[in-house]
């Protein structure tokens, strides 16, 4: 939420305290901001990323969540709500407890959304993601990842390749550096400095994020930002550069963050995206194929849904907002 407030979002958090149980039972944090191209009196876009944290299996707590969001968010001025649940559809991962996705399973969320008036909206989240289950030893994850993959860790290790965590402001000027060139090479769209930036002064002195990098010979071969929420590391950003390849930096960085994201007792890692489909032609199936390579599961999520409290107002602005 700090964060996006820099991009113009307004952040608020938002919880359903039950007084028979003494604790919250549904909880979200909400992004609201207006088009920038409209008067503030036009309405604003209410957006709540990976949530909200609620149990789908029971419909009576749903509808009176959503009754009371809706409500408070209609007074506010809201056009609409989207929202994209951190809930899994569709998966081959077997549930892990306490994890931060909740798995596919016999539950009434497709039953719910049409009640609730959610109908299905383009995605703003990577709809399919990679996540490795790190509740088992590191000789289990090694042997859990393809051969080639183990291979090229111990090869970047014996080749003298380096990795350590981001210490100042210069390096995230140089990291930021190799992002720009990364990104005009494999033609993906970038935050700027300031966003980056100030990610690592909000996160990563809360022990909540960390940037790799990974270094020969005193030049930055590759660098990664990996987040932690909710007991599971999330893979976030990535740049690499197309010096010294051969020694296979990125899978020592990966493999760092891995062994990293369980020290802090992260119980997932998500690889944070991959393709559609597993076509060959899809954009970017290197790095999914790149992703696979470690063991993780394919996670289908639920994607976006969205409802509209004022439609004919929410079509004219729709052309207006970029998530």
């Amino acid at each position: 939420g700090e964060l996006k407030a820099s991009t113009g979002w307004y952040p608020f958090r938002l919880f359903l305290w039950d007084e028979e149980q003494q604790q919250v039972v549904a909880a979200a944090q909400v992004l609201r901001r207006t088009a920038p191209a409209l008067p503030s009196w036009a309405g604003s876009l209410a957006y709540i990323p990976k949530g909200p944290v609620i149990d789908w299996s029971d419909p009576m707590l749903c509808r009176a969540f959503f009754t009371q969001l809706n409500a408070y968010l209609h007074a506010r001025g809201a056009l609409a709500l989207r929202m994209e649940p951190n809930r899994a559809v569709s998966s081959i991962i077997e549930p892990t407890p306490g994890a931060a996705i909740s798995p596919a399973g016999k539950d009434t969320y497709a039953e719910l959304t049409p009640l609730l008036a959610l109908y299905p909206a383009p995605p703003v989240q990577p709809v399919r993601s990679i996540v490795l289950n790190l509740m088992v030893d590191e000789t289990t994850l090694l042997a859990g990842m393809k051969e080639k993959w183990r291979y090229n860790v111990r090869l970047a290790e014996r080749k003298g390749v380096t990795v350590r965590s981001a210490q100042t402001v210069e390096d995230v000027q140089t990291w930021y550096a190799l992002m720009q060139a990364t990104s005009v090479r494999d033609q993906f769209g970038i935050h700027t400095f300031d966003y980056y930036l100030k990610a690592w002064h909000i996160f990563v002195p809360r022990q909540q994020a960390r940037l790799f990098l990974a270094e020969f010979d005193g030049h930055l071969l590759a660098g990664i930002f990996v987040a932690l929420v909710a007991k599971q590391a999330i893979y976030l950003y990535g740049a690499s550069s197309n010096e010294y390849r051969n020694l296979m930096p990125n899978y020592l960085l990966q493999w760092e963050a891995i062994r990293w994201a369980k020290s802090q007792g992260a119980l997932q890692y998500d690889f944070w995206g991959i393709p559609e489909t597993d076509r060959e032609e899809e954009a970017m199936a290197g790095v999914y194929r790149f992703k696979r390579g470690w063991g993780g599961e394919i996670v289908r999520f639920v994607g976006c849904y969205e409802r509209a409290y004022h439609p004919l107002a929410m079509r004219v602005a729709k052309r207006f907002f970029k998530a």
